[in-house]
């Protein structure tokens, strides 16, 4: 299994004087998904939850909706020459009866550490339709005060973050702002994937009543993974895209930007806020 951290020696300058060190750096590598044998995407991750985030993929592209969907996710043995096994290559294995879709050069999705899905023929193609939506526009009420908690409930739930500098998180939260899920991985749409492959494999989508937070932007593919799992609420602690803040407004997620301390921007979805009416002037 690979490391999450791994250690290398540098050169380490402050304020003129120099020596070398050990530093610890978040690792990165590779993981194929495949499904039903067939190799569907590669993205670059933190090793770590990787049953979850294949099939918390999977619910991104719409391809899975409960834990019933799938028989089993295994690691693929002889994954190298000589017939090791590099823990870089995971098969999820559909329960009967469950679509498969289709796996073309053209589909196969690359993913990256930054960037989130990539390859998309087109824009139409990554709207896809969740058959989980967003749930009452009501529900959870929100309040400025509890939303402004949770990114220092989220910091302190970073145990790698502390020790390398180099994760994102992504974490799940009641309606009340109690902690429920936190997970950390180089690329932030990959700790969203682990969060949600978890909650499918203990049976909980569709996420109804539950608030996302993240850190760093907010992006179209994290707006969309969140509507796919039926989240009503995305908060992110940076800016999100244009094309985010419209699928958010078009699914009728709630979507917080620029959560930092006591401020923030509603850019979608302010009906679930208690007294939005009043705090819309």
């Amino acid at each position: 299994m690979g490391r999450v951290t791994e250690r290398r020696r540098v050169l380490r300058i402050r304020d003129g004087a120099t020596g070398h060190r050990a530093d610890t750096l978040v690792a990165e590598e590779p993981m194929e998904i495949r499904l039903n044998g067939r190799p569907l995407a590669v993205t670059m991750r933190t090793p770590g939850d990787d049953f979850a985030l294949a099939v918390g993929f999977l619910v991104s592209e719409g391809v899975l909706a409960s834990e019933q969907d799938v028989t089993g996710v295994v690691y693929c043995a002889g994954a190298t020459a000589d017939g090791g096994n590099t823990y870089n290559v995971v098969d999820v294995t559909l329960a009967p009866g469950v679509p498969m879709p289709d796996i073309t050069l053209e589909r196969n999705v690359y993913t990256s550490s930054s960037c989130g899905l990539c390859g998309k023929a087109s824009l139409d193609a990554v709207r896809t339709a969740t058959r989980m939506p967003a749930g009452d526009p009501q529900q959870p009420r929100l309040t400025p005060e509890l939303l402004a908690a949770l990114p220092d409930r989220l910091r302190a739930a970073q145990a790698v973050f502390d020790r390398t500098g180099g994760l994102h998180a992504a974490a799940l939260f009641t309606g009340e702002g109690e902690l429920l899920d936190v997970r950390e991985d180089v690329g932030r749409h990959n700790a969203v994937d682990k969060l949600v492959g978890r909650a499918l494999q203990q049976g909980l989508l569709p996420l109804h009543d539950r608030i996302l937070m993240v850190s760093g932007r907010a992006s179209f593919e994290l707006v969309q993974k969140a509507v796919m799992a039926g989240i009503p609420v995305l908060a992110a602690v940076s800016a999100p895209s244009s094309l985010a803040v419209d699928l958010a407004a078009e699914s009728g997620l709630t979507l917080v930007g620029f959560l930092r301390g006591s401020s923030m921007n509603v850019y979608s979805g302010a009906d679930r806020f208690a007294l939005a009416a009043e705090q819309a002037h």
